[in-house]
């Protein structure tokens, strides 16, 4: 049914949302902010999905988003801080981390070879390749789509029509669409390949059948569900 497998990420393979819990854990009392706690996390997702809602609908560039970030969420925790700084921090020790979601080597190794593998990501090249080589998770990818390297973002059509052009260059054949299931946390940047024929499969930990809009093809509470849907 499948012939290529779009992977998103960021809290898909790899955890996005347990590193940035470590790196305020260990960057505010390093930038002279405070403490973190619990109650601070929240915050931060509503900041900075709202900041990537806004990439993704082209009204704002990476690099804007990339320099505002911190200063909005300081802001609004009422914090005083360099957010510039701050994010000069975070990515460089973000280029390193690789704190992989359970079941994601045992995923990509058992689907390697049967089905071309993709990374489709939003962020910047070096980082997201350098993460997954740390992971140990790159030598299952057969096709990197990184937004930072493709110029385009998901879910713009952009992105995906390079992703297809590409596809089919490497495959030597075009794959229809329908034939691709792409794989990520997000119900806009990845679940909006649906838009472009792609089927979708949403992971979220926690999934109890309630409805979602739109409804995705298929929804996991594990990453490892996923063979179960491509036997």
């Amino acid at each position: 049914m499948f012939k290529a497998i779009f992977f998103d990420i960021d809290d898909t393979l790899l955890s996005f949302q347990g590193y940035v819990k470590e790196s305020m854990r260990t960057g505010f009392p390093l930038f002279g902010i405070g403490n973190y706690n619990e109650e601070m996390f929240p915050v931060f997702q509503e900041v900075n999905g709202e900041l990537w809602r806004e990439l993704e609908r082209r009204e704002t560039t990476m690099a804007a988003l990339l320099h505002k970030r911190w200063n909005v969420i300081f802001d609004a925790l009422g914090l005083s801080g360099d957010g510039v700084a701050f994010e000069a921090y975070f990515q460089e020790a973000l280029n390193t981390s690789a704190i992989l979601i359970p079941g994601a080597k045992e995923l990509l190794s058992s689907l390697h070879g049967k089905y071309l593998l993709c990374a489709a990501s939003n962020g910047p090249e070096f980082q997201q390749k350098n993460r997954m080589r740390i992971g140990g998770l790159a030598p299952y990818i057969d096709l990197w789509f990184i937004s930072g390297e493709i110029g385009h973002s998901k879910p713009n059509k952009d992105y995906f029509d390079t992703c297809l052009e590409r596809l089919a260059a490497h495959a030597e054949e075009e794959i229809p669409p329908e034939e691709i299931l792409m794989v990520g946390d997000s119900m806009t940047s990845d679940m909006g390949a649906a838009a472009f024929g792609i089927k979708t499969c949403l992971y979220r930990p926690g999934y109890q059948g309630e409805a979602l809009t739109p409804q995705p093809d298929y929804v996991v509470n594990t990453l490892l569900q996923i063979k179960e849907l491509l036997i």
